[in-house]
């Protein structure tokens, strides 16, 4: 039978224990060229958690493209969504992604992407291959992590793109510089669940029109009670092939509208 003294020395082993996971944390995560005793490097976990609070971003691979969506974390009413692109970007011809972050670290790797693919293009005359693309800007991203004076980047992609060698491919890097192929991935807000949805009902066969379905059937059931999704909060784009030649396509609002009430996240327009 425990005593009200051993209780007590338990306790206070428990508190002496996060003291000493505190101490070693902030002694560890002041560069992130030291890793700690663990084998941890705290300040690219710390990039991912950053990330982990940013909108939801979802990858679908289908048979015929890749349908890429983006749920935008804060939206106003004074913001103009016509000219507004927070979540999804055309890298190239072939190319474009998703990301959840920081912004402005994700502009700059995405103009960095955008002039590997341009200069590729000028000296080979055809569009660079994915996964080699993808691998150019996670080597810079890893840089980030192994260099002194640098912070990792806290920004994850979702790359989705066509080459002649692989077909249609999504691929997702994080902040150290993995990346990885896959056939429905998340990142961002509520991944895991997402994700867990995503492992569920993806199937091989499935088509872009699949794909738009289960990404906001994934939407739905992971977005905060607090939020109403709707066509101002989300951002849509695919990749496939028209006449031969590879597509990039961002969806109107009136169209992602139209998806969200067939979906039954959203309520029809009032009619006038």
């Amino acid at each position: 039978m425990m005593t009200v003294a051993t209780i007590g020395a338990a306790a206070a082993a428990v508190v002496e224990m996060n003291g000493m996971d505190g101490w070693m944390s902030r002694r560890y995560d002041r560069r992130t060229t030291i890793f700690s005793p663990q084998g941890r490097l705290y300040q690219v976990e710390y990039a991912m958690e950053a990330i982990g609070n940013a909108g939801s971003a979802i990858g679908i691979l289908a048979t015929d493209g890749v349908v890429i969506v983006g749920k935008k974390k804060v939206i106003s009413k004074l913001l103009e969504t016509s000219r507004s692109v927070e979540k999804t970007y055309k890298i190239d011809d072939h190319v474009a992604c998703a990301v959840a972050g920081i912004m402005s670290d994700a502009n700059f790797l995405i103009n960095k992407a955008r002039l590997h693919a341009q200069r590729y293009a000028y000296a080979y005359q055809e569009p660079m291959p994915v996964e080699q693309l993808v691998q150019s800007l996670c080597d810079t991203k890893q840089g980030y992590t192994q260099f002194g004076g640098l912070r990792p980047f806290g920004v994850s992609f979702l790359f989705a793109g066509w080459d002649k060698n692989y077909g249609f491919q999504l691929y997702m890097s994080d902040p150290s510089g993995n990346f990885s192929g896959w056939k429905a991935a998340a990142v961002g807000a509520n991944n895991q669940a997402a994700q867990s949805i995503l492992m569920q009902d993806y199937k091989d066969d499935i088509t872009r029109e699949e794909a738009v379905q289960l990404a906001m059937k994934v939407l739905g059931k992971t977005m905060d009670n607090s939020t109403t999704l709707n066509s101002e909060r989300l951002e849509l784009a695919e990749i496939f092939l028209s006449s031969g030649k590879v597509k990039f396509q961002s969806w109107p609002s009136d169209k992602l509208h139209q998806v969200l009430v067939k979906s039954g996240l959203t309520q029809p327009s009032a009619q006038a």
